[in-house]
């Protein structure tokens, strides 16, 4: 699974190097055979994240292994040597990323599930560790005395302070007790900044903990600048939804007012700071959309717009070293405007040399920048990662994303719009098998989850499995989605639920419209939020979709407005759902008017959408007489991250949907 390349070390301007990634080959004749796809497609990425050590001497990332553990692998970058250093089973944690706060130590954080005041709740853990993985220390802040609640968030590093002495800034969450257990008095509760040595754990506060702080951003030279506080009712124990930010002119200065930003997300979001130019960077609406500014923090707060779309939001900044270098928008793909000049020339050269992965990201860099990590990828190659060198201008391939599908031939992804019920041009991503003529052919609409969300142009693996099965794939980029600015997101996809499903549909009659899609043979998918949207459709339009799949789907509202309770986002939760219509809106009510045939797939430890929601769609179709199953898969979250799950699950719902469709096997 793990491989580190030894390529010869090439230049930009070789021209071999115009064909390592994302290589064309001949059209499959016939599609890929089931079980070969469901595990290509199925397969976890082999690297979620890379890292480089300050030295440039050794890089290290976290890949999927066997079943749902998880794997941190450091490699010696001269001789090409891995070695797996740390290992995480996925029962209950998993690793998420990994950093280095010198050349021989290592900062990761991982995720995991726990049960706690009878509810299943996610915390995340902080480990220091040498590159060889031993002599590893908890980073988390220490425990109160007397403390019995759960500390959910051991933190995070928020300034790496130039990776070189093993000491990091770290925004770390302290539990409320009644004695820190060396000094009299109630300890501190909530997040603080804290010095830490990753060596030994011990640290030292530099911004006091409080209560409901929930960001804290630096100039990227040691100083907390910026500080956002969520908002809470008058109980003090319910969120509202809004944050209030704060900064401070100098270093040292006090907390002034910068920004509020509403319940609705509406407001100045504060993204990055500049030291140099004493200025933050910031998210803000302009014209209906977001865009980027820069805002001095020298007490004046003038605005200066750096950024924006006339058509989507400005949604990133791209960072190195914690030095905003640009800025990012999706509009048809993603598309990075850098504002450093050298950076700009060099992703040009870039893509220039990679012309078939047209998606560079620079994703970590040694502190001098003389050595970088690039990822490059494409709609049909989800990515490799490369290290250049900026003296030698040699650029070494290292890793690819997802070795399974090397010598397969991938779909392509071409952005097009549709017409919805209403006239409205929907924005949508159109995914046909290789080698297809795009004509008569068995067909997948597949929403999107959120629904604050939306798809983009790249590699899924999803689409990709279906179209290497034979079937066309559009993803519709239905109202209630972000990106495409205020008026598009309307009140979200719930409340606005018949907008949004109704756009769903009409990208599957577009498809029957323009002869792509056998109308027998049109099918629905979807994850989260789009397998609600899967069962909805049926809803609106019983007669559309021959079948549906929908995995880890919401099914009732009135369900979902209850599964934060107790919890301190609660309130907001119940907001964002509403309360009118609810019954209308739950595609478990309307169990009666399905035609199609329903399988679902749903992991019983889901914390985002309760496993009992699918349970609740399973009976009440089958005491309607209707042909409904459900998959269960014990002990796996709302992401299924297993790659014999996911096998299993692309294998289940192709299976499904040719015996519905009446595809020949």
């Amino acid at each position: 699974m793990f491989s580190l390349y030894k390529l010869a070390r090439l230049t930009l301007a070789s021209t071999l190097l115009a064909g390592v990634a994302g290589q064309a080959l001949a059209a499959e004749p016939a599609p890929m055979a089931r079980d070969v796809a469901a595990k290509i497609f199925g397969s976890r990425p082999a690297v979620t994240q890379m890292s480089i050590a300050p030295d440039g001497k050794h890089i290290a990332y976290v890949g999927a292994a066997a079943g749902q553990a998880t794997a941190l692998v450091v490699g010696d970058m001269a001789t090409g040597e891995l070695k797996v250093v740390n290992y995480t089973d996925g029962k209950p944690l998993n690793l998420m990323n990994c950093d280095w706060s010198s050349n021989d130590r290592l900062v990761c954080q991982s995720y995991g599930l726990d049960i706690a005041y009878g509810k299943r709740l996610s915390y995340t853990r902080l480990v220091g560790l040498d590159l060889d993985g031993k002599n590893q220390r908890s980073l988390a802040a220490p425990m109160a005395s007397g403390s019995a609640g759960l500390n959910q968030y051991d933190g995070e590093v928020i300034d790496w302070l130039g990776h070189k002495d093993g000491k990091v800034l770290i925004a770390r969450n302290y539990v409320a007790g009644p004695s820190t257990g060396h000094m009299g008095g109630p300890g501190p509760e909530g997040i603080a900044v804290d010095l830490v040595d990753s060596r030994t754990g011990v640290g030292r506060t530099v911004e006091r903990a409080r209560k409901n702080a929930d960001t804290y951003l630096t100039d990227g030279r040691g100083n907390v600048r910026i500080m956002g506080i969520l908002r809470t009712d008058a109980s003090g124990e319910q969120l509202t939804g809004e944050e209030v930010y704060e900064y401070r002119q100098r270093p040292e200065a006090a907390w002034q007012p910068f920004s509020v930003v509403d319940n609705k997300g509406k407001g100045t979001v504060p993204v990055a700071v500049d030291p140099v130019l004493n200025a933050a960077y910031v998210l803000k609406d302009r014209a209906g959309r977001k865009a980027l500014f820069r805002v001095a923090l020298d007490g004046s707060m003038k605005e200066e717009l750096v950024l924006d779309n006339p058509r989507v939001d400005v949604d990133t900044i791209e960072l190195i070293n914690d030095r905003v270098i640009g800025g990012a928008y999706d509009a048809e793909r993603k598309t990075i405007v850098y504002f450093d000049p050298e950076y700009r020339k060099l992703a040009e050269a870039l893509g220039r040399a990679l012309p078939n992965s047209p998606l560079i990201d620079f994703e970590a860099a040694t502190p001098d920048e003389k050595i970088l990590l690039i990822r490059a990828s494409s709609d049909t190659d989800e990515g490799r990662f490369y290290a250049y060198n900026k003296d030698t201008h040699a650029l070494q391939q290292l890793m690819s994303v997802r070795p399974a599908a090397e010598g397969h031939v991938m779909a392509t992804v071409q952005p097009i719009t549709y017409k919805s019920f209403d006239g409205t041009d929907i924005p949508a991503y159109l995914t046909l098998p290789p080698g297809s003529s795009g004509k008569n052919l068995p067909a997948i609409v597949m929403p999107h989850g959120g629904p604050a969300s939306r798809d983009v142009w790249g590699f899924d693996w999803l689409a990709q499995f279906f179209a290497a099965r034979g079937y066309a794939v559009i993803q519709p980029e239905f109202r209630g989605s972000t990106g495409y600015g205020e008026s598009w997101f309307l009140d979200n996809g719930f409340k606005s639920w018949k907008t949004s499903i109704g756009d769903v549909n009409a990208a599957g009659r577009w498809l029957i419209a323009k002869g792509i899609a056998e109308p027998s043979k049109l099918g629905i998918f979807g994850w989260s939020y789009g397998g609600y949207a899967a069962l909805q459709s049926n809803v609106l339009d019983p007669d559309l979709f021959k079948a549906v799949v929908a995995v880890a789907p919401v099914t009732d509202l009135y369900m979902l407005r209850h599964e934060r309770e107790g919890l301190t986002n609660e309130e907001v939760n119940k907001k964002y759902i509403g309360t009118a219509e609810l019954a209308e809106a739950s595609p478990d009510r309307h169990a009666a008017e399905f035609k199609a045939p329903v399988l679902m797939f749903h992991g019983t430890t889901d914390i985002n959408v309760g496993f009992a929601e699918s349970e609740a769609m399973n009976s009440a179709l089958r005491s309607a007489g209707k042909q409904s199953e459900l998959v269960r898969y014990p002990g796996l979250d709302h992401q299924l991250s297993d790659s014999s799950i996911r096998a299993d699950l692309l294998s289940k719902a192709d299976a499904f949907l040719h015996k519905a469709m009446g595809i020949a096997e």
